[in-house]
């Protein structure tokens, strides 16, 4: 069988704390907002590929309170990025060597766990 050919990707996170939520990923990590329904954002992540965030109490899904989940974020720079979010008051772990590579995490408003690394 041939592998699964897939053109465009969409990670959504189902969010008790939507509102919280998508202020983070729209003001704080600065993510340019593709679409916006009244309970439902989707950010563009890179040119086919993108993160929503979705109210959960107008879902069947429910929220998972960020157990289980990293999103994993290659950045150009991570001390410029390290540093940003430590100017915006952002709690931020100190960037530590990890899998041959820089890397520091920040959780979302939800739980969710962000790695951030170059």
């Amino acid at each position: 069988m041939k592998p699964l050919r897939i053109n465009r990707t969409n990670t959504i996170l189902y969010c008790n704390r939507w509102e919280e939520t998508v202020r983070f990923y729209r003001d704080v990590i600065k993510l340019p907002v593709l679409m916006e329904k009244g309970w439902f954002v989707e950010f563009q992540l890179t040119g086919s590929v993108c993160l929503s965030v979705a109210d959960a109490a107008r879902t069947s899904v429910p929220s998972t309170g960020g157990a289980g989940i990293t999103l994993s974020w290659q950045v150009e720079n991570i001390d410029a990025v390290h540093d940003r979010m430590l100017s915006e008051g952002v709690d931020v772990t100190p960037i530590k060597k990890t899998w041959g590579t820089r890397a520091c995490f920040v959780f979302d408003p939800e739980g969710n766990r962000v790695e951030l690394w170059s």
